[in-house]
Formats: C-alpha cells, structure tokens, sequence
C-alpha cells in the first residue's frame, strides 16, 4: 500500500462538514468510527470526547487545503507540519495476510500510530498520508470543489492538473449552471439589440417626418 494512499483519510474527514450549507455529519461516535472504515480495532477506541477533538482536527485539515486552493504553498506545507509534529506516527513495514502467488508475504509500507486517543490516531495517518501525497504530486493537487457552494476537498490525480471539483456529480452541476448563466446573457443581449434597433428605427422615422 503507497503511503499517499492514507491522504484519503484527510480527505474524509474534512468533508464531513459543509460549511457553506452548514450541515456537519460528525456528531456522534458512531460517525467518527465509520471514518476509520475497516480500521475496526482502532474506530472502537472513539469516545465521546473524540467527536470534539476530531472536529478540531478536521477545522486544521480545511486550513490545508484552503491554503493550497489559494495558492499559498508555503502556508498549506507549515499548517501540514504543525499537525505532523503533534500527532507523529512510525512507518513500518508489513506484510499482513496479503500473499503472493509463491506463498510470500506482499510487503509494504504501513503507518504505525501509537495513540492516546481515536483522534490522536486518525490524525497521524491523515497527516502523513496528505504529507506524502503533496511531496509526491504538488502542493496544487490539493484542491476544494468549486461547485459553489459545494467546497468539497479532493485530490486532484489527473494526467494534467484540470480537475476542479470534488465529484462528477458536481461538475455536471457547474457545467450546467455555466450554460444556463451563457443562455441568459445571449438573450439579455439579443434584447437589448433589439431595443437599439428598435430605438434606430424610430429615431429615423421621427427624422424623416
């Protein structure tokens, strides 16, 4: 498993919260551990006090990626290593019970966390995993949805650094309102071509009289 992989823990836990719609799905342990995924043993660590704390790390996550939205490198990589430094994590390797066809252990790179905390855990792994995604692929592959009022987080991993927004869903929406949007200014246009000709018109008539 590639470390960037761990990125998409950044990823869902920032998208938790939309607050342009003011909707938040983390308000509840349940829905902390549903984050961890199939990380069974650690989401059974939550607590109730890590809906607070998980909702502090997420707010510092955003930061992150509205830095990197902003084209701030330099402050998107300092708010990164500030979450790096307090929520450390030790790289190991492992093999689990993936085997190949020889019967040998497929190795690779795991995150080890040794936390204190449901949130001290998932912190640490979605810190590396962003850190190691934005070392490998650019600060700008960071990104937030710009389907308004969407401002999903995503990682853009397309060949040519196009993408803008979070989901296929949301592009669609954005395509569509860009072309209604052109559809109106077309017609407010021909409109008001057509009040000048019309106003030509009779201008010239009043003068002929």
């Amino acid at each position: 498993m590639e470390l960037a992989y761990y990125s998409d823990y950044a990823v869902r836990l920032v998208n938790t919260e939309e607050p342009a719609r003011g909707k938040d799905a983390l308000t509840s342990i349940q829905a902390v551990r549903d984050l961890f995924v199939g990380n069974q043993s650690a989401a059974r660590r939550a607590t109730d006090a890590d809906v607070t704390r998980f909702r502090s790390v997420r707010a510092r996550l955003r930061s992150v990626f509205e830095a990197a939205d902003q084209g701030d490198e330099t402050l998107a990589v300092d708010l990164l290593n500030s979450l790096l430094l307090e929520f450390p994590v030790s790289p190991q390797i492992s093999g689990h019970d993936s085997r190949d066809d020889d019967g040998r252990p497929l190795w690779h790179m795991h995150l080890a966390d040794h936390p204190s905390n449901a949130t001290a855990g998932y912190a640490a792994i979605a810190a590396m995993g962003l850190a190691f995604h934005l070392t490998e692929y650019g600060v700008d592959r960071l990104g937030l949805c710009e389907a308004a009022p969407c401002r999903n987080a995503y990682l853009d991993t397309s060949t040519n650094r196009s993408r803008r927004y979070c989901s296929d869903r949301c592009a669609t929406r954005a395509n569509v309102a860009a072309y209604r949007a052109r559809k109106r200014l077309e017609a407010d246009r021909s409109e008001k071509t057509g009040l000048a000709a019309d106003s030509a018109q009779r201008t010239s008539a009043n003068g002929e009289r």
